[in-house]
């Protein structure tokens, strides 16, 4: 009996079964990515599932996405295999290293020109991936670092940052650490805004060990060099859900170890720079010890080392003085009340000024303490 030719639609051969929407994910499976999706995650399945569907579900179908999943974990394993979407490709670890060590494994592994992360309890929002690719290839530097604004979701609140763009003459160091506001920023980065291109992140891979200001200690170190710069999509393209009330890893790295990193990389940054995060970021981890002896340390290498304003110390007296769940609900109040008020100004796209040495740097950070 004469056997029906098998359908080659897309270059593939069909079997009898085989649904069409298949055959369009082993074509595209098929072609180098144009981007690959790295999301480190651990001990969360429904949250990556939610943050991997947002990255399938992009305008941009030419990708792979990435799950590195630190340790042992057979919850999320299976809930990564039930979503069968040949795109994704899962690499589970034996050992925990932290969300680092995940995102350079990732990173090792992509197949495309530029790499995008995704923390496992964020979004993106569908139009995300096409909106950054088109500035990383239009960008006038060999190795852009491309971020954007996100949607900061609290349980009490919803607001967009960054609130505002770089002036054309402030060093990005500053503009992502100094404060203009008593109890939030206006500069800001997150690791689920960026993209860059894989090359750059071989070349500088993120810190293993570090549980803190992962994002600012990487584009610190990247931004020093000559070929790269800060390309920022000015559109909220990312759901960042900060759940306050949720354990999370990065909330409870130890003040010393954190302060210890910062003289690290005191060359990186300006000394105003320096001293707010010392005051805001690092102060916020310390403020939990209730220890004298610690407000005095911190205070104390802010202005060894860097060059305090009067912002920076209201700001570390308040951090000290008010409970977290007060300056939280403080922040969201002011920062939602002002979206609504006075939204920022979104010109249509912006490449963040590099200024001289050593102000050239971008940093990455939360000022929101």
């Amino acid at each position: 009996m004469h056997k029906a030719p098998p359908d080659t639609r897309a270059g593939f051969p069909l079997a009898r079964d085989e649904k069409p929407l298949s055959i369009r994910r082993r074509y595209l499976m098929s072609r180098t990515p144009d981007v690959s999706v790295v999301i480190p995650t651990c001990d969360r399945p429904a949250l990556v599932t939610r943050a991997v569907q947002s990255a399938l579900n992009q305008s941009v179908t030419t990708i792979e996405v990435i799950v590195v999943v630190d340790g042992a974990d057979a919850g999320t394993l299976a809930a990564l295999a039930a979503l069968r979407d040949p795109r994704l490709h899962v690499l589970p670890l034996t050992e925990r290293a932290g969300a680092p060590n995940a995102r350079n494994v990732g990173v090792a592994a992509a197949r495309a020109e530029w790499t995008a992360f995704l923390d496992d309890d964020d979004e993106w929002l569908p139009h995300k991936l096409e909106v950054q690719l088109r500035l990383a290839r239009t960008a006038t530097v060999p190795a852009p670092i491309v971020a954007s604004r996100l949607v900061n979701r609290t349980p009490r609140a919803e607001f967009v940052l960054p609130r505002r763009l770089p002036e054309p003459d402030e060093p990005i160091c500053e503009y992502l650490t100094v404060r203009r506001g008593l109890f939030h920023g206006d500069g800001f980065i997150q690791t689920s805004t960026i993209l860059a291109s894989t090359a750059l992140l071989r070349r500088v891979p993120f810190t293993v060990g570090l549980r803190r200001q992962q994002e600012l200690d990487w584009t610190l170190r990247a931004l020093a060099h000559d070929d790269v710069r800060l390309v920022m999509a000015t559109e909220p393209l990312v759901l960042w859900h900060q759940d306050e009330d949720r354990p999370r890893i990065s909330l409870s790295s130890p003040w010393k170890a954190q302060l210890d990193w910062l003289r690290s990389i005191r060359t990186l940054v300006t000394p105003r720079a320096y001293a707010a995060i010392a005051l805001s970021i690092i102060g916020s981890m310390a403020a939990t010890t209730r220890d004298p002896h610690v407000f005095r340390t911190v205070l104390a290498d802010a202005r060894r080392h860097g060059r305090p304003g009067l912002l920076d110390y209201l700001t570390y007296l308040q951090i000290w003085l008010i409970p977290p769940q007060l300056r939280h609900t403080l922040r969201d109040h002011i920062l939602a009340r002002r979206r609504v008020s006075a939204p920022a100004q979104t010109p249509a796209a912006d490449t963040a000024p590099r200024p001289a040495e050593p102000n050239r740097t971008g940093a990455a950070a939360s000022q929101n303490p």
